[in-house]
């Protein structure tokens, strides 16, 4: 192995990918529509909120009339007496309404209901339906209530219906109590399953694509002549790695920027205010992977004007928790190490074939495992700790997935440094078996190769 032929290849693999379009496209395009899909739900939550609505109905029914409350957006007048259902639908193009409601009675006596009819130019919003229906149930209810004549039976329901709220904790090895949410390490825990999927299958992938390249534009041939095989097919997948790194660091950089200069320039703290969708959407954005301190102390203090609690200060104080250096240093480790061990073995299918189309067959073994991993990780969250989730954690061709969607839930770090000591080792003896293979297969032109021809060429000394 010769140090300086392998650094000639890393710098020529690291040069022609990082100088090409695709690649600066996808860099600099990536973090751009991930900030926008953080940040323009917030602007569109806070800026969309409709105009006034005003509604006219009439109640035939008697159980609702008087009854239905203006709120901050929509305003009610009540015609009960002065026009009939079919007098008021007859008058709807000339009265200046944004809709009409007639309350129709469906039945009698305590089992009493309602059917609501609703005429409008434009379709009803799901808001408006949604605040009518809730109105018109609460009447109902009042009334249904009323018929059984018990003295105080409202107030008595109102104090027998429960109000019960969860809020957990964890507790530090210090004895600390921190509140927490399961359903934010959940998120993590999916986020980070996919995400580490999608890199070690697309990069792997690459250096098999340039191998197959190389290997049918015969370049290979020249290459070979100078460079030992074992040296090209290292630097090969050192420099993709490097070019995979750097992509990586580049995207959450400029996200952070872009987060953090869209923050600046809309001011979505003073945007946010109180509204608590705002709030849980810069929850799901910072949880997503932005990050954003800044972006949370906003959310909090939003929280906190609104005097709200329960899962939403939750989310909040677990994302303002959460070991944000951890989770970075073990997806890079991970994402290292299971990068270099599938890289290596598709670099042996791409040496062991002449075009792309032959290598589905020889893909199985290693896609199999990806998928497993894939699946396994994004289902972690219900049982972090089971026999198949650890034991997934701990094989080398599952555990860069699963590990990472196992560590937002606490993972001992024995744990962490005996899966990453077992991938380290089966990268080493993967390499060692695709360096066989690919000395021989590089050099191998017009057949098929098979799994026995492989194994033919693994024994070759």
């Amino acid at each position: 192995m010769n140090l300086r032929t392998i650094g000639i290849v890393i710098n020529r693999e690291y040069m022609t990918r990082v100088k090409k379009k695709s690649f600066l496209v996808t860099t600099f395009l990536v973090p751009v529509l991930f900030a926008l899909l953080c940040c323009v739900p917030v602007l569109i939550l806070t800026l969309s909120s409709g105009k006034d609505k005003h509604i006219a109905y009439v109640d035939e029914s008697g159980y609702v009339s008087g009854k239905l409350n203006d709120t901050g957006k929509l305003f009610f007048e009540d015609f009960t007496g002065h026009l009939t259902a079919d007098e008021l639908r007859k008058q709807m193009t000339n009265l200046d309404f944004d809709g009409i409601v007639t309350i129709l009675p469906k039945a009698e006596g305590k089992k009493a209901d309602v059917e609501v009819v609703t005429y409008s130019v434009k379709p009803v919003s799901i808001e408006v339906k949604e605040e009518l229906l809730h109105q018109v149930n609460a009447a109902v209810e009042d009334y249904r209530l009323s018929q059984y004549e018990i003295e105080g039976l409202k107030e008595i329901l109102d104090e027998v219906k429960p109000d019960v709220q969860i809020v957990t904790y964890t507790v530090d090895e210090e004895g600390q109590e921190k509140e927490s949410s399961s359903e934010v390490y959940m998120f993590i825990s999916m986020i980070l399953a996919i995400i580490i999927y999608m890199f070690v299958t697309m990069f792997a992938a690459m250096v098999m694509q340039s191998v197959i390249e190389e290997k049918s534009s015969r370049v290979v041939e020249v290459l070979v002549s100078s460079v030992n095989a074992i040296d090209l097919m290292i630097g090969k997948i050192v420099g993709v790695a490097m070019v995979a790194l750097t992509q990586f660091l580049l995207w959450v950089v400029l996200t952070f920027v872009l987060v953090g200069g869209i923050n600046t320039v809309a001011g979505l703290d003073k945007l946010v205010g109180n509204n608590p969708e705002a709030v849980a959407q810069m929850a799901s954005m910072a949880s997503a992977g932005t990050g954003d301190a800044g972006m949370l102390d906003q959310a909090t203090a939003a929280m906190a004007a609104s005097g709200e609690h329960g899962e939403m200060v939750a989310v909040l104080e677990t994302l303002r928790n959460l070991d944000y250096t951890q989770l970075l240093v073990s997806f890079v480790l991970f994402f290292i190490l299971g990068y270099l061990l599938y890289a290596s073995l598709f670099a042996a299918i791409g040496s062991a074939v002449d075009n792309e189309a032959d290598t589905q067959q020889l893909q199985l073994p290693l896609t199999v495992p990806l998928m497993l991993g894939f699946f396994v990780g994004l289902y972690a969250f219900n049982s972090p700790d089971s026999q198949l989730v650890w034991w997934c954690s701990m094989i080398p061709f599952t555990s860069p997935i699963v590990m990472l969607a196992r560590i937002p839930f606490g993972v001992a770090s024995w744990e962490i440094a005996l899966s990453l000591g077992i991938l380290f080792l089966t990268f080493l003896g993967c390499a060692w078996v695709s360096a066989k293979i690919y000395r021989i297969g590089i050099l191998m032109f017009g057949k098929k190769s098979t799994f026995k021809d492989l194994w033919k060429w693994l024994k070759m000394k």
